[in-house]
């Protein structure tokens, strides 16, 4: 179990910067406003004036507005941790920043571009002794936790399988991405198997293609084979130019067991014609408001949430080793990923102390 720092006072309210001003920070300002135990003291952006405008159209805050976190500290500002809303490419020196201040970090999703850079954090975050935390906010759903409940009390699963078939026309950089459906989507419902099945993928077979109609540049559609290490099958078939019947953003699941199956179609209860299906909890938070409550919950008590990056590692690793099988044409193991990962990051790592970090990691696995 990995420890971290806790707040000092663990009755008061833990004291956010939001470090990003898009419209993705927008939704995460009003959540942390709205949220027990949570208090907005900054926002940030590099963007001149984006901070002050975002903060400007909510109500309820007195948060300073800044163009970095060194302003809001050089102004004086106390505050534990930043919310990372910033864009992937950002992420590796937004959050390195904040945890070498002392602060903890809660980061959106994915962690950092590549498995390298994610290495690399959470090896800064072993080494300031501070909460590093994804908010892999598809884990946060009432019917997946349902879902999973039920599968876990048919005993082992033989095949886990989501299809996801969806539309988006979004403009912008996914449509000129290499591998927009593994890239940007793909840890959802990889992050979600590992979550279902409480075990780890050892190996994915991996097909990417573009159809003919697709208005994205790079492979809208893939199908992965992962292998697990109980022998679990979890086959992924997605698409992102597929319009008509389309599924939830959560996919249609199906867990097939010696004693039953157990069907979610990621927006309603599960069901199961031979299984009792666990019951949904109203209370259960969902999404980033669920992430904001782990988070929140881990600073005060010192509990690993779910999503601390020395395990969200894997939910990365599988989108990279996914892509690399669909370029090889051939299976590809998780541990390599991560091996090579282990020593780009070695490679590519200015930080001394991060660096002995790493060193001592890999010493201590016997990967040379």
């Amino acid at each position: 179990m990995t420890s971290f720092a806790t707040l000092d006072d663990p009755s008061r309210a833990a004291r956010l910067v939001l470090v990003g001003a898009g419209a993705m920070g927008a939704n995460w300002a009003s959540l942390i406003l709205g949220t027990a135990g949570a208090e907005l003291v900054g926002a940030v952006d590099i963007v001149p004036g984006a901070a002050a405008r975002l903060l400007a159209g909510l109500s309820r805050n007195t948060a300073m507005a800044a163009e970095s976190l060194a302003d809001l500290v050089g102004a004086g500002i106390a505050f534990d941790a930043i919310v990372n809303v910033t864009v992937p490419a950002a992420h590796h020196a937004v959050t390195t920043d904040a945890l070498f201040r002392g602060k903890a970090v809660l980061s959106e999703k994915p962690l950092a571009p590549t498995v390298a850079q994610a290495i690399s954090l959470a090896a800064a975050a072993a080494v300031t002794g501070r909460l590093l935390m994804v908010s892999q906010s598809r884990r946060y759903f009432r019917g997946l936790t349902s879902f999973k409940r039920t599968v876990k009390a048919l005993g082992p699963v033989g095949l886990l399988t989501n299809d996801f078939f969806k539309a988006p026309h979004f403009g912008g950089f996914r449509e000129t991405m290499a591998q927009p459906l593994l890239v940007d989507m793909g840890i959802h419902p990889f992050d979600a198997a590992r979550f279902i099945l409480d075990d780890e993928p050892v190996s994915v077979y991996c097909e990417s293609f573009n159809p003919s109609w697709s208005w994205y540049a790079g492979d809208a559609a893939a199908t992965a084979l992962f292998t697990f290490s109980r022998g679990t099958r979890f086959r992924y078939t997605g698409s992102w130019c597929s319009p008509g019947d389309e599924t939830s953003w959560n996919g249609a699941w199906r867990a097939s067991s010696g004693q039953a199956s157990v069907l979610w179609d990621g927006a309603n209860p599960p069901v199961s014609t031979h299984a009792d299906v666990a019951p949904l909890d109203p209370a259960e938070p969902e999404e980033i408001a669920a992430a904001l409550a782990e988070f929140i919950r881990a600073l005060r008590t010192g509990a690993e949430p779910s999503g601390i990056a020395d395990r969200n590692l894997v939910s990365l690793a599988m989108v990279e080793a996914a892509v690399l099988s669909a370029q090889r044409g051939a299976a590809v193991r998780i541990a390599d990923v991560l091996a090579d990962a282990r020593n780009a990051a070695l490679g590519a790592e200015s930080r001394a102390e991060v660096r002995a970090h790493l060193l001592a990691q890999q010493a201590g696995s016997g990967v040379g």
